[in-house]
């Protein structure tokens, strides 16, 4: 009996231990079967996932960095003599066109892999799809400022001056959404005032400021488009933000909107920005267009400027899904030095220490507004 409970011992030991090699993985993973241990292949499962995510990061980085950068240095390029050669209107239909069409290959790419839902599909109702107009509307407007600020602003100075709709969404949020802001955002406005008034200081005449009333004026302008515009979006898609405060008036616009794909909403956004568009070239450029042809006047230049406008707005939201905020602040930051010292030998800019120690305060206050945010 002595050798039969040995045996029996025996084999009930093998199993066990058969057991436990199949849950460490042995002939599943090349690693473990060679007696690495499960925590070592873990690592290297995590260090290969921290190296994909950190590749991921460093692309959309400079991404957004070089499309940052070109954008103003393309739009005063595409000039000859001074003014465009082209029609505006048009350049801004094409950018609105191309947005939507890679809003349609993403959900195209979604629809592949999910097939379509209730969360992504194309059809809408009045309701839903009202909200629209007003959004694409103070897109249009902001977007053809851009083009005539440049006869008063260069390159560089206007990398400066867009930071402006920080202080604008800030303090329209505040007044509308009653958001409260932190000391250290409040002081982030300050500095970026200083920084962008220091940036323009003209030390070489008798002019206080290189940017001259008009060029500030738009600014502005385009800067509170743009608030608008972020706190409008903010109000009819995000009605958990809405503050009770708001009153009964305010609570019967702010609706709960069905929950749809990100690439839904925006396809839906850049038909009006089309439609608007489209108004916008029969008002003001009809019979340059007829005469001439849509695309008279472009060169690579304007169409490398169409691309660039359409990719950013996908740069920025690669870098909210795979970075993070700071992440925008630092090709923020590189994306004004960069536009200055090309600007340098593309505009004979004069790359002054006022611009430097301008665009410094800059991004020192666009750093504290963004960790200001994270303190709230």
């Amino acid at each position: 009996m002595q050798p039969n409970r040995s045996v029996s011992g025996d084999m009930e030991y093998r199993k066990i231990k058969d057991e436990d090699n199949i849950e460490d993985g042995v002939g599943g993973d090349i690693g473990t079967s060679r007696g690495v241990s499960p925590s070592t292949v873990a690592s290297f499962s995590g260090g290969a996932i921290d190296r994909l995510q950190w590749k991921r990061k460093t692309i959309v980085t400079l991404a957004l960095t070089i499309l940052t950068s070109s954008q103003a240095i393309l739009i005063v390029w595409s000039k000859r003599a001074g003014k465009y050669d082209y029609s505006v209107t048009t350049a801004n239909f094409m950018v609105e066109t191309l947005k939507c069409a890679l809003s349609l290959a993403a959900l195209a790419r979604i629809w592949k892999k999910q097939g379509v839902t209730e969360d992504n599909r194309l059809s809408t109702t009045f309701d839903e799809v009202k909200v629209y107009p007003i959004p694409a509307a103070l897109y249009l407007v902001k977007n053809l400022l851009q083009y005539y600020i440049f006869a008063y602003v260069n390159a560089p100075g206007y990398q400066i001056l867009k930071n402006l709709n920080i202080i604008s969404t800030g303090v329209l949020y505040r007044i509308i959404l009653k958001k409260q802001l932190s000391e250290i955002q409040w002081a982030a406005f300050i500095l970026l005032c200083a920084g962008c008034t220091t940036a323009q200081l003209n030390p070489t005449s008798d002019r206080v400021l290189q940017t001259p009333f008009q060029g500030w004026m738009m600014a502005i302008v385009m800067a509170l488009l743009s608030g608008f515009a972020g706190v409008y979006t903010e109000v009819n898609f995000k009605a958990e933000f809405a503050p009770q405060s708001f009153g009964a008036a305010a609570h019967a616009i702010i609706k709960k909107r069905p929950s749809r794909n990100i690439n839904v909403q925006n396809f839906w956004l850049y038909v009006f920005g089309m439609i608007f568009n489209a108004m916008a070239i029969l008002v003001q450029d009809f019979d340059a267009v007829v005469n001439k042809g849509f695309f008279h006047g472009y060169t690579l230049i304007t169409t490398l400027m169409i691309l660039n406008h359409a990719l950013s707005g996908i740069a920025v939201s690669m870098v909210m899904k795979y970075a993070d905020n700071i992440v925008k602040v630092y090709s923020t930051s590189v994306a004004m030095l960069l536009t200055a010292v090309v600007s340098v030998f593309l505009f004979d800019f004069h790359l002054s220490l006022a611009f430097f120690l301008g665009s410094t305060v800059v991004s020192v206050s666009v750093y504290l507004h963004s960790a200001g945010k994270l303190q709230r």
